[in-house]
């Protein structure tokens, strides 16, 4: 998209936004229309199930329906949207599972976060599923700030906003969950190697000529 549309997409989507924001129904309708895919997969990513992912993007669009009018028109809206969900999907996660104990009160060291590691396992379709798979180890608020960095690209201070963190916080978080995930892969491939190694050599042979 041209610097030109771009700037066109974004008047019209401020242009539904403030007609959204006087009460009209059909401008919010062309937003969820417009967000629903980003919205959703950012909940699945958080849940890891689509069933739970759908209730709460439907849960997200209704509580941005409710707080449409309290917008403020200078923020990037889907980093609004999105925090929205990402919120929703932390509390959901932390109603499903035991207390745990609480990074949040310790200090944190300004770590700079410039590890290639992730983006590596993004590189393609079943990497990107592997990981997906190891998520659930990491906790709420570090999931999210994972999700919403090297899936949805956004920036430390925007995660930051979102999450109701510092800046440094953010980046030690995503290299706390960066060293976990790391671990829980290599850990996974071991045990991968471990088995094919004790696999028959029939079994072995077809899986090579597989892939």
């Amino acid at each position: 998209m041209s610097g030109a549309d771009l700037s066109t997409s974004q008047e019209i989507e401020k242009e539904w936004l403030v007609r959204a924001q006087s009460g009209d129904d059909e401008a919010f309708a062309w937003i969820v229309e417009a967000y629903q895919r980003p919205v959703f997969n950012l909940c699945y990513r958080m849940l890891g199930n689509a069933g739970d992912a759908e209730d709460a993007a439907q849960e997200t669009f209704i509580r941005a329906y409710n707080a449409i009018s309290r917008y403020d028109l200078s923020r990037k809206f889907s980093t609004w949207l999105l925090t929205i969900a990402s919120n929703f999907c932390i509390d959901q996660i932390r109603r499903k599972k035991l207390p745990t104990f609480s990074y949040d009160s310790l200090p944190v060291p300004d770590i700079k976060d410039d590890s290639p590691w992730m983006e590596s396992k993004l590189v393609n379709q079943e990497n990107e599923e592997v990981l997906s798979g190891l998520m659930d180890m990491l906790k709420p608020k570090d999931r999210s700030a994972v999700v919403l960095h090297y899936w949805f690209d956004h920036s430390y201070e925007e995660i930051a906003e979102a999450l109701s963190l510092s800046v440094s916080a953010v980046k030690s978080r995503l290299h706390r969950a960066r060293q976990e995930l790391a671990s829980a892969w290599l850990s996974q491939q071991q045990v991968e190697s471990q088995i094919f190694e004790k696999a028959p050599a029939r079994e072995r042979k077809s899986y090579e000529t597989s892939i």
